[in-house]
C-alpha cells in the first residue's frame, strides 16, 4: 500500500507538471520574464518532487544487516539537494531579469500572463495546504520542505500578479524585472530553511530543546522519588534521522536494586519517553549503571 507521504510527492509531481505546460505556453508567447521564470521554477518543483518520492521510498526502507539504523538520513539528503537547486534557481531568475533590464525589452499579453499566474496561485495555494497537512500527520522533512518550497512559490505568484497589474495599469515594463530579481532574492532565502535543517539531520543534531526537556523531566521525576531505585542519570544523548527519534542515556540504579526490578523500570521510562510523540518511532537505549561513572568518563 502506498504511504501518504509518497502519495503526496506524486500529487505535487502531478501538479507542477501541470503548471509547466501552461507557463511556458503563456511566458514563451508574451515574452514575460516574470512567467518565464515561474515556470523555471515549476519545471525544478517536478524534478525535486519525483526526486523525493524516490527518496521517501528509500527512507521508509525497514532497518536491515547492512543499514542497521535505517535509512531516515535519506530525508536530509534530500532537504540538502532541495534547496541547493532552488537556490540555482533563484540565481538564474536573476541572470534573466537582469538581461531584460539592461535590454529594456517589453512585455507584451499582459492579460493571458495574468489569467495564467491566477490559475497558478489556486493550484499552489491548493497544493500547499495539502502538503501541510501531509506533514502535521507524517512529521516526514522532505513533506516539509516541499510545503516551504510551495509557500514560497505561492508568494512569488503573488507578487508576479501585483507586478503584472502594475504593467498593465502603467505599462511599465521595467516593472517585471525587478520584480522578479526580487522574488529570486525571496526564492534564495527560503532554501536556506531548507537547507539547514538537512544539514542538522545529517548532522545528528539533537532533537528540539522542548523535547529533550521533557526527557530530562521524566528521569528528574524517577530521581526524585521516594523509594530511591535511581540516583542520577547522565550522557542523555538525542538524535533524529528521519521519522525515527534516538535516545542513548545512562541510568544510574541503587547497587542493592535486582536486575529484573531495574530492567521493569527501564521499560517504565522508556514508554514515557515515547508518549512525549506518540506518532513518531522511537529508538531508545537506556544504559544501567551501578554507580555513576559519568564523570569519570568526560576526564
Amino acid at each position: 500500500m502506498m504511504s501518504l507521504q509518497k502519495k503526496a510527492t506524486l500529487v505535487a509531481s502531478a501538479t507542477a507538471l501541470i503548471l509547466i505546460v501552461i507557463k511556458l505556453s503563456v511566458g514563451f508567447y508574451t515574452g514575460t520574464v516574470v512567467v518565464i521564470a515561474s515556470a523555471i521554477d515549476s519545471a525544478l518543483d517536478f524534478i525535486i518532487s519525483v526526486f523525493n518520492a524516490y527518496a521517501i521510498t528509500k527512507a521508509q526502507k525497514p532497518m536491515d544487516t547492512h543499514y542497521n539504523y535505517g535509512r531516515g538520513k535519506v530525508e536530509g539528503l534530500a532537504s540538502l539537494i532541495e534547496g541547493a537547486i532552488i537556490t540555482l534557481s533563484g540565481l538564474f531568475i536573476i541572470v534573466a531579469a537582469g538581461h531584460k533590464l539592461i535590454n529594456g525589452e517589453e512585455t507584451v499579453g499582459i492579460g493571458a500572463s495574468l489569467a495564467v499566474m491566477g490559475v497558478s496561485i489556486v493550484l499552489t495555494a491548493s497544493l500547499f495546504l495539502y502538503l501541510n497537512m501531509v506533514y502535521k500527520k507524517t512529521k516526514n522533512l522532505i513533506i516539509k520542505s516541499d510545503a516551504l518550497h510551495y509557500k514560497s512559490d505561492l508568494y512569488t505568484n503573488i507578487g508576479i500578479i501585483a507586478s503584472l497589474g502594475v504593467i498593465y495599469f502603467t505599462g511599465w515594463s521595467f516593472i517585471d524585472p525587478i520584480v522578479s530579481i526580487g522574488i529570486a532574492l525571496f526564492v534564495i532565502y527560503s532554501a536556506w530553511e531548507i537547507i539547514k535543517e538537512g544539514l542538522e539531520m545529517l548532522l545528528d543534531k539533537a532533537i528540539d530543546d522542548e523535547t529533550v526537556g521533557e526527557i530530562k523531566q521524566i528521569l528528574q521525576k524517577h530521581v526524585e522519588a521516594e523509594n530511591c531505585i535511581i540516583s542520577g542519570y547522565h550522557d542523555l544523548k538525542t538524535r533524529k534521522s528521519g521519522h525515527i527519534n534516538f535516545v542513548d542515556v545512562h541510568i544510574v540504579f541503587n547497587d542493592k536494586v535486582l536486575l529484573k526490578e531495574s530492567h521493569e523500570l527501564a521499560d517504565h521510562i522508556e514508554d514515557r519517553i515515547r508518549a512525549i510523540e506518540e506518532d513518531a518511532s522511537w529508538i531508545i537505549n537506556i544504559h544501567q549503571d551501578p554507580y555513576d561513572d559519568g564523570n569519570k568518563k568526560h576526564k
